[in-house]
């Protein structure tokens, strides 16, 4: 059986992300899972990803923080709620706040773990502490909260 990522999930009209769309063919699709309580998502940064040579653009991990947290916002909601990530109507999550704390360069050519754990989820905002590191050494750490999308803006999608 192949596991759907949270990615997978979302409705088309939905899956349009730079960072995260898997109909984005330009952007970085990437993919989220649960990995116990945990979240986690392996990006292979590419050449033209690079900020000095060999080592990955600073920008690109920002987006994978923004994105993986989003996404285990989103996963987590489903989760609390006890519902599949597949039903109505859909819980998609947006960035409010994204801090990025970078300990060392990322190289190039060495896939990136991104790892997200939830820290406080109430309501309708969640709070992801998200980790990227490379060879089992942390390049960045961040905190991303998130806020659920309104419904207006779902529905605004819908008509599009």
């Amino acid at each position: 059986m192949i596991r759907k990522a949270f990615q997978d999930y979302y409705p088309d009209n939905l899956s349009s992300c730079y960072g995260c769309g898997r109909l984005n063919s330009h952007g970085l699709q990437i993919k989220s899972y649960w990995d116990g309580d945990d979240t986690v998502a392996i990006f292979y940064p590419r050449p033209y990803h690079t900020a000095i040579p060999g080592y990955v653009y600073g920008g690109l991990i920002a987006s994978l923080i923004d994105c993986h947290g989003t996404g285990t916002a989103s996963a987590a909601a489903y989760r609390n709620e006890g519902r599949e990530m597949d039903t109505e109507p859909p819980l998609r999550f947006l960035t409010a706040s994204l801090q990025v704390d970078y300990m060392q360069p990322a190289p190039i050519g060495v896939p990136l773990e991104i790892r997200g754990r939830i820290k406080d989820l109430k309501g309708r905002k969640a709070v992801v502490n998200i980790t990227v590191s490379a060879g089992g050494k942390m390049c960045a750490r961040g905190q991303v909260i998130a806020v659920q999308m309104p419904e207006h803006l779902i529905e605004d999608q819908d008509l599009k």
